[in-house]
């Protein structure tokens, strides 16, 4: 029964290797010669399996939406799968995005500790880092930085383009300088006072007072307040006593106002006041009167003479063609 069994053993031997008879197992000797006379070298391979072993690869190629993520991330040795995968999904949302672990959480099925979990290692491999922010409020945030390929952790650093060599430039011939004039600073025109009356009129201040608060009669625009018209009441007894009219000055003030509407009316009232101002009256011509008539004492005639003349009855009284009496 064992020689049969040995027999049986040799019988089941592998022939050499290149006879194309595929028998699984692995044998590194061979007892007694093989039965075909001569080998084939050029025998055809063992045929392929109708499905490839590995990953077989079909890409499309990308115009739009899609987002570039390098295979240093994508094969990291010491990631996390999650941590990848949320590496991933971070790099392809806009900036101004909510990457808090609530939000991430809401997303994905894994839970607030496997996301917090991952984004401790994406910080600690430096593909984010996270920094707290105080806000004028008071409130406290977390703001989030992400990184495609975090420098500082072995990969090359792209070079900089070598710059060609500066040509020399001749020196240029000296210049004298030429003194800069600096130019005048540019004053803002004074503005003019308001203008003031030279007596003290109530009446005319009244009549100021009066025309100013009743200019919304005529626009409603020009509706003043009382400090204005307090303010702009001198200004208006000015004109009065340069002998302009009540009727005039409001004319004058009234007239001609832009369609837009009147931010400051009082400040528009007070231009006017003061651009517009009339002259003054030029003086009173004095009335020269004639010297008064007086009746002579004597004759009773009537004759011109200054009253500072003594009495003509105290003259000697002289007729007409006569002598002295």
């Amino acid at each position: 029964m064992l020689a049969a069994t040995e027999s049986q053993l040799q019988n089941m031997r592998r022939p050499p290797a290149g006879t194309g008879i595929p028998i699984e197992g692995l044998t590194t000797e061979e007892a007694g010669p093989f039965p075909m006379g001569k080998q084939n070298p050029s025998a055809p391979p063992c045929a392929q399996p109708p499905n490839p072993r590995g990953i077989t690869h079909i890409n499309t190629r990308h115009t739009s939406r899609y987002t570039v993520i390098g295979n240093h991330l994508a094969q990291h040795r010491e990631l996390s799968l999650t941590a990848i995968g949320l590496a991933a999904h971070i790099q392809s949302l806009p900036a101004g995005a909510r990457v808090d672990i609530k939000t991430l959480a809401a997303r994905f099925p894994e839970g607030e500790t496997r996301i917090a979990a991952a984004l401790r290692e994406l910080e600690a491999h430096g593909y984010l880092s996270r920094t707290r922010e105080r806000l004028p409020s008071g409130r406290v945030v977390t703001h989030t930085v992400s990184y495609n390929q975090p420098r500082g952790l072995g990969f090359p650093e792209p070079r900089p383009t070598p710059q060609p060599a500066p040509v020399p430039v001749p020196a240029p011939a000296p210049v004298r300088p030429v003194p800069e004039v600096s130019p005048a600073p540019a004053t803002d025109r004074p503005r003019n006072p308001l203008p003031e009356p030279r007596t003290h009129d109530m009446n005319g201040h009244h009549t100021a007072m009066a025309l100013l608060a009743g200019l919304h009669r005529d626009d409603p625009r020009l509706l003043l307040a009382e400090r204005d018209v307090c303010r702009l009441a001198p200004a208006v007894t000015a004109w009065l006593e340069r002998g302009a009219a009540p009727e005039a000055v409001r004319r004058t003030l009234t007239a001609s106002l832009p369609e837009e509407p009147l931010r400051h009316p009082a400040a528009l009232v007070a231009h006017r006041l003061t651009e517009l101002l009339p002259p003054p009256l030029p003086a009173a011509p004095v009335a020269v009167r004639p010297v008064p008539l007086q009746n002579c004492d004597g004759c009773d005639r009537a004759f011109r003479a200054p009253r500072t003349r003594p009495p003509l009855s105290r003259l000697p009284f002289r007729p007409p063609g006569g002598r002295l009496a």
